[in-house]
């Protein structure tokens, strides 16, 4: 494994990506053959590869174990958890979350590519873009990742041929600019030989584009959370009333977006009243400004009433606070998320009760059309619904902000996790639709 300075890495910029893919596309070996050709993996780990690959009579070794952890995924020869795996070149850091492709775990992927900066989707050239590719796709369009890429595997079972990747590649990107995603990149590629995966291919002379790892390398991290709207959800009241500290009073969080400084006027939301910061408090060293994703304690001029799961917005700059969520929502529980649902909803650090007042559409993957009123959404359902809440809420669009955007539903009976929701428009937004039952039920 190649070794890399901690100055040298302080330089490098970060990338978080996810891959995902259908079963037998081969997404394990890709992200096997990128971690053992980028000389990222460890001499013990890849002897245990070794040994494993000999016992089941393979004569190299399957690098699609580097990344299967759980027993029950070497024994099926799928993925089945969200593996989370972290390397670095010369060039950049790197965190993959490498997503299972079954369909039944596709609510995984949402968990996986919900922070990611980027989405490599496999695809098998024998079989072309699927169903489960499309559902892929769309996810990545919901979750607002700005830069996918569509890596074209096994071209080595096609025999190379140009005709066949351009046939995928374009109907993969119409696909996904209907979605609304700014940005494809098609690579040709062959996990198994190691094919335009590091190094490039030598036997596809016809392709001029980058490998997959060097995309990954110089890809522009362009969704800097520093120059987003300003948000800051309170975590932690610190008052310590000691000798030192008499009249100490912080309010500690990590800024989930755009930047703080001293002498800015803030508004406390859902309250609505400001103030001004006086101090930034960063590892306990004062400072000037502070900035995603940095945790920190401000200092207000004025003592008022502000708790754990307010958010400090710039005044010039705050949201509309609003009991009436319209969302798109991915759902991730095995139970269904039916109109009339009693749930909690977590918004940053605040969490209030809530109601699911109608389900408008669930969305059909294979001709991205709109089933009106489904009545429920099931696991790895995506569709959009309504939510009155019992007390407001500052949610941004998630089209503006991926962070302050966002939102879970929760079992309130037992804390289980129903549903991802990103508030406002997305490209599965279907026209206006109320019920004639709008009214009825658990009202606030």
């Amino acid at each position: 494994m190649s070794t890399i300075t901690s100055e040298a890495l302080a330089e490098t910029t970060l990338l978080r990506f996810a891959t995902a893919g259908s079963v037998d596309d081969g997404k394990s070996t890709l992200v096997g053959r990128l971690l053992h050709d980028s000389k990222s993996v460890l001499t013990d780990q890849l002897e245990a590869v070794e040994r494993v690959s000999v016992s089941r009579g393979q004569e190299a070794p399957d690098l699609a174990l580097l990344t299967d952890g759980l027993r029950a995924e070497r024994e099926q020869g799928i993925t089945i958890d969200v593996a989370y795996r972290y390397f670095a070149t010369p060039r950049r850091r790197f965190i993959l979350a490498d997503t299972p492709g079954h369909v039944q775990y596709t609510r995984n992927m949402v968990t996986g590519a919900s922070t990611a900066e980027l989405t490599v989707i496999l695809v098998d050239a024998r079989n072309g873009v699927v169903e489960q590719t499309r559902r892929h796709a769309a996810i990545a369009a919901l979750l607002r990742v700005p830069h996918v890429v569509l890596a074209v595997n096994k071209m080595d079972l096609v025999g190379y041929r140009e005709p066949v990747f351009a046939r995928i590649a374009e109907e993969f990107t119409a696909y996904a600019t209907e979605l609304g995603v700014p940005e494809v990149t098609a690579i040709p590629i062959s996990a198994l030989v190691g094919d335009n995966v590091v190094e490039p291919s030598a036997h596809m002379d016809w392709y001029g584009g980058p490998t997959v790892l060097e995309h990954l390398e110089t890809v522009p991290v362009s969704h800097d959370l520093a120059h987003c709207h300003a948000r800051l959800p309170v975590q932690y009241v610190i008052r310590p009333q000691s000798a030192e500290h008499p009249d100490y009073r912080g309010y500690a969080g990590q800024i989930a977006a755009g930047t703080f400084r001293t002498g800015d006027e803030v508004t406390v939301l859902p309250s609505g009243r400001t103030t001004t910061i006086t101090g930034i408090d960063l590892l306990g060293t004062p400072v000037e400004a502070a900035w995603t994703p940095q945790s920190v304690t401000l200092l207000l001029a004025d003592d008022i009433d502000i708790s754990r799961g307010d958010l400090l917005v710039p005044s010039k700059d705050a949201p509309a606070t609003t009991q009436d969520v319209e969302a798109t929502v991915c759902h991730v529980a095995d139970q269904p998320l039916t109109v009339g649902h009693r749930v909690l909803l977590k918004h940053g650090t605040r969490t209030v009760k809530a109601i699911v007042k109608d389900i408008p559409a669930r969305l059909t993957l294979d001709d991205l059309s709109l089933h009106p009123h489904p009545g429920q959404l099931v696991a790895n359902d995506i569709g959009r619904v309504k939510i009155r809440t019992a007390e407001p809420l500052p949610a941004d669009s998630y089209a503006n902000s991926r962070r302050t955007g966002s939102f879970i539903l929760i079992d309130p009976n037992d804390g289980t996790t129903l549903t991802a929701g990103m508030s406002g428009e997305s490209f599965a937004a279907p026209e206006p639709v109320k019920g004639a039952d709008e009214e009825d039920g658990w009202d606030f």
